[in-house]
């Protein structure tokens, strides 16, 4: 079967890669790594290495497996353009998720630069969604590098929002995910950032979901944003195929 995920924004996780490396402010207190030790603790043979970068050829074909169709994120206990991924191993990951169309895959970087630089190395079949996490201002960037990509649905996690984003263009994006950051060292958002860019996306047309407020206490901290929940997804088109 697949992970089910507790993630709001997806149904599934596959990790036909794990662990990571910092590359900016938004990983300072990565909950992938805190899971990554937890589950190496426990001998869970993925995690033989810890938090550093591991391939699973044997997870490869999972999604292969599993009948029922489902939105996939796909490498939530790592990067899929991380450095240490060879491009290869990248394609073949790409090949699964053609292969598997009635599901839904959901890939997201920190690492936006290789992900332009591989993406004509690529196909993107439309079953696959391509998104950048963009932490705060000095991130913004990523998001020009998202758009050089051929995927269907691009979409940006502003998660953990750490900072106020005072300038972002949304052209050519197709869904909005903002969330705080929780766990031990939680750091603080503030509801103007949010609201900032929920103002943005409604301006523009984006579907916004609000994940979650986060702190060290994320469930009492909850989800609703100005009395509501917020979980607009993009075009069910995309999510149907």
């Amino acid at each position: 079967m697949a992970a089910h995920s507790k993630i709001e924004w997806t149904e599934s996780t596959w990790n036909p890669v794990t662990g990571c490396s910092k590359v900016s402010s938004g990983c300072a207190n990565c909950y992938a790594e805190r899971m990554a030790r937890r589950l190496q603790a426990m001998g869970q043979r993925n995690y033989r290495n810890g938090f550093e970068v591991t391939l699973h050829e044997h997870a490869l074909e999972l999604p292969l497996q599993w009948k029922r169709p489902q939105v996939v994120f796909v490498n939530s206990m790592s990067d899929l353009f991380h450095e240490q991924v060879p491009l290869d191993f990248v394609k073949r990951v790409f090949a699964v998720m053609r292969k598997a169309d009635w599901h839904v895959f959901q890939v997201l970087t920190k690492r936006s630069l290789r992900l332009a630089e591989c993406t004509s190395e690529l196909e993107w079949p439309r079953n696959v969604w391509a998104g950048v996490s963009v932490e705060d201002q000095d991130c913004t960037y990523r998001i020009d590098h998202l758009r050089q990509t051929d995927a269907l649905v691009k979409f940006l996690s502003f998660e953990p929002l750490i900072g106020p984003i005072t300038d972002v263009n949304l052209t050519s994006i197709d869904w909005v995910i903002v969330g705080g950051e929780s766990g031990p060292g939680a750091r603080p958002m503030n509801e103007q950032w949010v609201l900032d860019i929920r103002h943005r996306c409604s301006a523009a047309g984006v579907p916004f979901f609000f994940k979650q407020w986060g702190g060290t206490n994320k469930k009492q901290a909850g989800r609703t944003l100005e009395g509501r929940t917020w979980d607009e997804m993009p075009m069910a088109s995309a999510i149907q195929q």
